[in-house]
C-alpha cells in the first residue's frame, strides 16, 4: 500500500469520525443543538439526558460503528499494523474535535469502544466489564469511562504479550494509550466536579449555571 493511500486511510478515518451523530440526531428530533443543553457534551450520555432513551441508543450505536468501521476497512485493505492503529486514533480524534461542527465534539468513549473493540476486542471486552462494575458501583458514567480508558493500553498489551491480538504489536498499545489520553483528557471538567461533589450520577440531571455547553458525562 502506498504512502499517499495510507494517509488517505487516517485522513478517511478523521473525517468519519467528525461526524456528530449526537448534534444531527437531536437537532433532527428537537431542533436543539445537544451543545447548548444538559452538559453540553456530545455523546450519548447527554442525549439520554436532554432527549431520551432511543435518540441516544442510535447516537451510541453509531458512535460505535463508526469507531469500528474505521478500523475494519483499513483492516480489509491490508493496510500496514501502523496505518491500522492510527486510523483508531484518528476516528476517536475526529470525533473529539469534529472538522464539520466547529471542533466542538464529544469525549469519544462510544467510538474509542468500537475502534478498540475492532483492534483488540478480548481486551476490550474485559474494559467494558470493568466499566459496568464501576459505573454499577459508584453510579458515575464519568468515573467508568476514565477508570476504563487508563486501564485499557494494560489490557491490550496483556492481550499482546498472550497472544489475543498477535498483528497489531506495538503500535496496537501506542494506539490504545493515545486514545486513553484522549478519553481522559476530555474529562477534565468531570474531574473538577467530582472534586467539588456536584458530578451528577446516572440517571441525575445537570443543573448547569455556566451556560456554556461544558463539561458532563
Amino acid at each position: 500500500m502506498s504512502g499517499a493511500s495510507c494517509a488517505l486511510l487516517v485522513v478517511g478515518a478523521y473525517l468519519l469520525g467528525s461526524v456528530s451523530w449526537s448534534t444531527m440526531i437531536v437537532r433532527a428530533v428537537q431542533g436543539l443543538d445537544i451543545r447548548t443543553v444538559g452538559s453540553g457534551n456530545a455523546g450519548a450520555s447527554n442525549v439520554l439526558r436532554s432527549a431520551g432513551g432511543k435518540p441516544a441508543a442510535f447516537v451510541l450505536l453509531l458512535d460505535v460503528a463508526k469507531g469500528a468501521a474505521a478500523v475494519l476497512v483499513s483492516r480489509a485493505l491490508a493496510a500496514p499494523p501502523a496505518v491500522i492503529a492510527g486510523t483508531a486514533v484518528a476516528v476517536v480524534l475526529g470525533h473529539v474535535y469534529p472538522v464539520f461542527f466547529g471542533f466542538r465534539g464529544g469525549k469519544g468513549v462510544a467510538t474509542a469502544a468500537g475502534a478498540l473493540g475492532a483492534l483488540a476486542p478480548i481486551a476490550m471486552l474485559l474494559g467494558l466489564a470493568v466499566f459496568v462494575a464501576v459505573v454499577c458501583w459508584k453510579r458515575y458514567v464519568s468515573v467508568g469511562s476514565m477508570v476504563t480508558a487508563a486501564l485499557l493500553p494494560l489490557l491490550v498489551g496483556i492481550g499482546e504479550w498472550a497472544g489475543w491480538a498477535p498483528t497489531g504489536g506495538p503500535w496496537l498499545v501506542a494506539a490504545s494509550a493515545v486514545i486513553a489520553a484522549l478519553v481522559i483528557g476530555k474529562h477534565r471538567a468531570n474531574l473538577r466536579r467530582l472534586a467539588r461533589g456536584t458530578e451528577p450520577r446516572l440517571g441525575e440531571r445537570i443543573h448547569r449555571q455556566d451556560g456554556k455547553g461544558k463539561g458532563g458525562a
